[in-house]
């Protein structure tokens, strides 16, 4: 008897984390909600089925209470997040009227502060640039995608600059324990820096209960002060946005510099059109989707695309699939800079959970992308070998993005 497409499918393959979209194509065309063999999880991968599920709030939770893990040998296994259910959840993971309570909190202040921090944005573009390129070379991922989100975040929450090293590898480790992949010997350094991430911000909070300050820390500090919310979770609060708004933005600024790189010819137009640099950024958003899925909680027994899901189950929307999917975009694969609706991808959530820095990661990539087409007149992947993806069942962002650049300057 022949097997199914998808008998065996393994989404941890190595092949499938560096390009995962011959999985989705599968996904979609055989098995759009899709069980994981041996677990309680489900892959949902077409656009109908991701956009119906985030629209199903009552039926299927943010709640974050359980991530998928390779295990060293056997089977992917479900690795419990709820604790019984005494873990907090807040904004991202939290359910309406939570969460529409924690957004309504920050939401303002970031949108007024995003607006103020326009020019330090492109102020600090060209500070990464001029201190990253040496000898017509530059790690984009490392100088520039790694750097420009955390430091803008420190900025937006009201944290000092010269903390921002330690901030990125504390969230780095923080979004890899939730990407499935880690290593016996780097749990429990994983474990650790989360917690050290927590006292860090839990610290700074307690400075500002002190003196709050018009910074997103200090609105925190005013909520806490009035009993409006617990220190732990505007902790939790801090904790997330740290950890997200670095990386879903540092995402996006490599992936678009990635295939511009595969691209010379989107690269010259965009030179002489760079009022298309937004329209593309939106391409870039939708082709390689800096966050791969988010999870999602089965309240109560249910179905889904005519599949049924168990109470306690789990869903991963893969937002990376429904993006390709032909059934909602016409010529799926490729960079369609007047593509109709072009904002109508789902790399920034669906929903009441659309992405409260959204606006941020757009100001921030589209003065990173332009300042490097301005600044050079050609630039192409410098070394195929040293160019890598995090290997992550969540997230698509680069760990190395070497460029070799060419430039009028360089040639003179």
């Amino acid at each position: 008897m022949a097997h199914s497409p998808t008998h065996g499918i393994d989404i941890f393959d190595p092949t499938h984390l560096d390009d995962p979209n011959e999985l989705y194509r599968i996904l979609r065309e055989h098995s759009p909600v899709h069980r994981v063999e041996g677990t309680d999880f489900f892959l949902v991968s077409t656009w109908d089925l991701v956009t119906e599920a985030a629209n199903r709030t009552d039926d299927f939770s943010s709640h974050l209470t359980g991530v998928l893990v390779q295990q060293p040998s056997g089977p992917p296994t479900t690795f419990d997040m709820d604790g019984g259910g005494q873990a907090i959840h807040v904004l991202a993971t939290a359910d309406d009227p939570t969460h529409l309570h924690h957004r309504k909190l920050v939401l303002p202040t970031l949108g007024r502060r995003i607006r103020a921090l326009t020019p330090t944005v492109q102020s600090l573009v060209d500070t990464l640039w001029d201190e990253g390129l040496r000898d017509g070379r530059i790690d984009w991922a490392a100088e520039m995608a790694d750097r420009l989100p955390l430091t803008m975040v420190a900025h937006l929450i009201g944290l000092p600059e010269q903390d921002v090293p330690r901030l990125l590898a504390w969230a780095y480790d923080s979004t890899e324990m939730l990407g499935g992949i880690v290593d016996a010997g780097r749990l429990g350094r994983l474990v650790a820096s989360v917690a050290e991430l927590a006292a860090y911000l839990r610290a700074e909070l307690v400075r500002a209960r002190s003196h709050p300050s018009e910074d997103l820390l200090g609105v925190l500090a005013h909520a806490c002060n009035d009993g409006d919310l617990s220190e732990d979770v505007a902790t939790l609060v801090l904790l997330q946005l740290v950890g997200a708004g670095g990386e879903s933005t540092a995402g996006l600024i490599a992936n678009a510099a990635r295939l511009l790189a595969t691209h010379p010819g989107v690269q010259t137009r965009l030179r002489h059109e760079p009022a298309l640099v937004d329209a593309f950024l939106d391409e870039a958003l939708r082709l390689e989707s800096p966050f791969r899925g988010h999870h999602r909680h089965v309240v109560a027994d249910t179905t889904l695309g005519g599949v049924d899901l168990p109470a306690g189950s789990h869903l991963l929307l893969l937002w990376g699939a429904a993006n390709r999917d032909p059934a909602a975009f016409e010529r799926p694969d490729e960079i369609v800079l007047d593509r109709p609706h072009i904002r109508s991808h789902l790399a920034f959530g669906k929903g009441v959970h659309f992405c409260v820095g959204s606006a941020l990661a757009r100001m921030e990539a589209l003065a990173a992308t332009t300042t490097l087409l301005a600044r050079t007149d050609q630039f192409s992947l410098a070394d195929d070998a040293e160019t890598r993806w995090l290997p992550s069942v969540l997230v698509r962002r680069h760990s190395a993005l070497p460029l070799r650049i060419r430039s009028s300057s360089s040639l003179d």
